[in-house]
């Protein structure tokens, strides 16, 4: 019991800093499979609109899902009990109509109910056929501390996976204020952080760099907000002294995001401060150049161009797409960093993909 435990919590500080429950609740099954010594494991999960329990994992098999009032699971999740089933066939339970589907033969069953911190049933755990033997009460004891634990995991993942869909809504409608006053529209902000986000992935970064980019790049032209909208709005050219203005939306946003502790609005000062610098050192506020501009507003810069570039406004019709991309190419080492351009254009058929799905 004593290194099933020390294992149990081995496992555990790996487990707690995930929180996609796409890959959680895999990682939580195989705990429950090397500890309990198992065939297969499954962990259901409880879809309240279709009213069935599904699986997202099920090793030795494909995608399954069970009526709540059927079955060993049904039992489990209908009278939040555990249970611990030594001869599966000989139990009334039991629905063995997976086992001639697939040729498989249980043999012993421990399912657990998984409860939340307000007592509801939000699933249950499914462990199948003990190596060499028959499930014990030691058995039982490890997979509930395991229930628990993956209870308590599964809600906090839910709860953050709520949380991050709230927080990119806002972001979202926060960058949408200021397109919404330069006659740009909601999916152009939305295309922009797809394409950022594919093409940093193309680039190599991780994850949570992408999923940030994804977020950050709308937000660059946030400081628009504060540009007078007898300049913003002007139809025609600016005189030198509005440039000079509307060229401080990018000092605006940056002061705007700046002092924000989290990484995110931190990459989205720098896109808004950046976005108009040039490879080659000729853009603005400051003149930067090649790599002294963040990669993330250098990335942000080419899907922005391009997007605008190949949409439709009230102003211009839009390019076509070939002529975007002769026009920008002729940019690379000039406006754009030459690598991040070859890797845009290299994976163009999934920006068209992109402007497809959401186009205006």
């Amino acid at each position: 019991m004593f290194d099933r435990l020390k294992l149990l919590l081995e496992k555990a500080g790996n487990i707690a800093g995930e929180k996609d429950p796409d890959k959680l609740i895999p990682m939580l099954a195989d705990l429950a499979k090397s500890i309990l010594e198992a065939d297969r494991c499954s962990l259901f999960l409880f879809d309240q609109d279709r009213n069935v329990l599904y699986t997202l994992v099920a090793h030795g098999g494909v995608r399954i899902e069970v009526s709540p009032d059927k079955g060993i699971v049904g039992a489990a999740f209908r009278n939040k009990e555990p249970l611990l089933i030594p001869d599966a066939y000989s139990d009334p339970r039991f629905n063995p109509e997976v086992d001639k589907q697939t040729g498989y033969k249980t043999r012993n069953i421990i399912a657990l109910p998984l409860i939340d911190s307000r007592e509801n049933v939000i699933g249950v755990f499914q462990v199948i056929n003990k190596h060499g033997g028959d499930f014990t009460d030691e058995d039982m004891q490890i997979l509930q501390l395991i229930s628990v634990y993956a209870s308590n995991s599964l809600e906090s993942s839910r709860l953050y996976a709520k949380l991050k869909s709230a927080y990119r809504e806002t972001v979202l409608r926060l960058s949408h204020a200021s397109e919404y006053k330069d006659q740009d529209t909601y999916n152009h902000i939305v295309r922009i952080g797809l394409m950022a986000n594919l093409i940093a992935r193309k680039l190599g970064f991780d994850q949570e760099f992408c999923e940030n980019i994804q977020l950050a790049a709308p937000m660059h032209d946030i400081g628009k907000i504060g540009i007078p909208d007898a300049i913003l709005l002007k139809k025609g050219k600016l005189d030198p002294e509005e440039w000079e203005v509307m060229k401080t939306h990018t000092i605006l946003g940056y002061d705007i995001l700046k002092d924000s502790e989290n990484e995110l609005l931190q990459m989205a000062a720098r896109i808004a401060l950046e976005h108009h610098e040039r490879w080659d050192g000729t853009g603005y506020p400051y003149g930067k150049s090649g790599e002294d501009i963040s990669v993330e507003a250098r990335i942000t810069t080419i899907s922005d161009v391009f997007d605008a570039l190949t949409s439709k406004r009230p102003y211009k019709d839009p390019w076509p797409v070939s002529e975007a991309v002769k026009y920008m190419k002729d940019l690379s080492g000039k406006q754009f960093d030459p690598n991040i351009i070859e890797t845009f254009f290299q994976n163009l058929d999934e920006i068209l993909k992109i402007k497809e799905e959401y186009k205006d």
